[in-house]
């Protein structure tokens, strides 16, 4: 495996850089969110901006991980690792592969479940709207490509403003936010359509073909 190469993509929706472990909640949902989605790697002994700094204790690092991973995550997320010299420090390469058990809790510092995704190269509580993406996603469910007249205006929407929300969608087509919400879900499953998340709102943009 070349360290060094996978570290020049950056962080992404599939990596994740981590200099050490050092919180089982936080991890959890770095876990969940892999698991929940299209899995993922997280390499252990690398800073933030890609330098390998190494892992000090590579048995204390995959002990932290496996209790997380087991008692922090339901279901329980399944981790392999690979142990890889990059200028003599060791990086431990955690894998996380997309779950059949999906969705995925992680537990908070309340002791609250939550669901969480990856968004590009963060992890993030997933909506109402994600949650059914999700689910949906582990039943292998086939969506067929509608392109009735929601789905035009949806399109010429975010051409004209590039993003929409769920509020706005609902508005335009003046209908249930359920009805909206189906739509969107369809349309995230069909990957035409992307979510992104924000401290203040959930929104949505057209994915470049």
């Amino acid at each position: 495996m070349n360290i060094k190469k996978l570290i020049l993509q950056g962080e992404g929706t599939t990596l994740d850089f981590k200099k050490t472990i050092t919180n089982h909640e936080k991890i959890a949902r770095c876990l969940v969110a892999f698991a929940n989605h299209k899995g993922g790697q997280l390499l252990i002994g690398v800073a933030d901006d890609g330098t390998i700094k190494g892992v000090k204790s590579e048995d204390e690092e995959r002990y932290m991980l496996l209790k997380s991973a087991q008692q922090y995550c339901k279901p329980a997320v399944d981790l392999s690792f690979e142990e890889v010299y990059v200028d003599d420090k060791l990086v431990l390469v955690v894998s996380i592969h997309p779950s059949e058990t999906k969705p995925h809790y992680a537990l908070d510092e309340n002791k609250k479940w939550w669901v969480y995704f990856r968004i590009q190269d963060k992890s993030l509580l997933a909506s109402k709207i994600l949650v059914d993406v999700i689910k949906k996603t582990a039943e292998h469910l086939v969506v067929p490509i509608p392109h009735g007249k929601e789905e035009t205006i949806l399109f010429d929407y975010l051409q004209q403003e590039g993003r929409i929300t769920l509020k706005q969608y609902s508005k335009v087509i003046k209908s249930s936010f359920k009805k909206a919400q189906k739509i969107l879900v369809g349309q995230i499953l069909n990957g035409a359509i992307q979510p992104h998340s924000s401290e203040k709102e959930e929104y949505f943009t057209r994915i470049s073909q």
